[in-house]
């Protein structure tokens, strides 16, 4: 049995409300997959900003958030 006819079986099995329920979840998973596309990076998001951020920059940002966190065991 191929994995579509298992699934086909088992949906004809559901009441007619929860196979609304699968249909409506297969065309939600289809719009996630096409938008999982190739992404632009982020950096080339901000080229027209004049934003310039060093790997520094990012350091200091999470010593300046994680600095107070409490730890465990310290």
């Amino acid at each position: 049995m191929t994995i579509e006819e298992a699934i086909l079986e088992r949906v004809r099995m559901l009441p007619p409300e929860k196979q609304h329920e699968v249909l409506d979840f297969t065309e939600f998973l289809q719009a996630r997959a096409a938008t999982n596309g190739p992404r632009e990076p982020l950096r080339g998001l901000w080229k027209d900003l004049g934003v310039s951020i060093t790997e520094e920059d990012i350091s200091e940002a999470r010593r300046e958030m994680w600095g107070n966190f409490p730890r465990e065991g310290v």
